[in-house]
């Protein structure tokens, strides 16, 4: 019968907002690209939970339109949370670190 009912489905539910202390800071991504937590498949990420971190230090890679471009810190802190995915897209504005300043 062609006016059978479908079952509905019910629509994504966003997941819950995880609680950060107010005192970490996102570093975001500034671009539509693919994150890479390393420089290369078979190496070690550049950073990882429990790092301390520089300023000016590289943190992952987002690549966009074939250019590799270097995400660094933009202060010193240590790194709480990577919310990146190896090889995932991200978009502009997307958290892919939560750091916890040091200074």
């Amino acid at each position: 019968d062609v006016y059978k009912r479908q079952p509905v489905t019910p629509a994504e539910t966003p997941a819950p907002a995880i609680d950060r202390p107010a005192g970490w800071k996102a570093v975001e991504s500034p671009m539509v690209g693919t994150f890479y937590q390393a420089p290369a498949p078979d190496a070690d990420p550049f950073v990882k939970v429990g790092d301390e971190v520089k300023v000016g230090q590289t943190l992952c890679i987002v690549e966009a339109m074939k250019l590799m471009n270097e995400i660094t810190a933009e202060e010193d802190g240590i790194v709480r949370e990577v919310c990146g995915k190896n090889g995932e897209p991200v978009e502009f504005g997307e958290p892919l670190f939560y750091l916890e300043p040091t200074a």
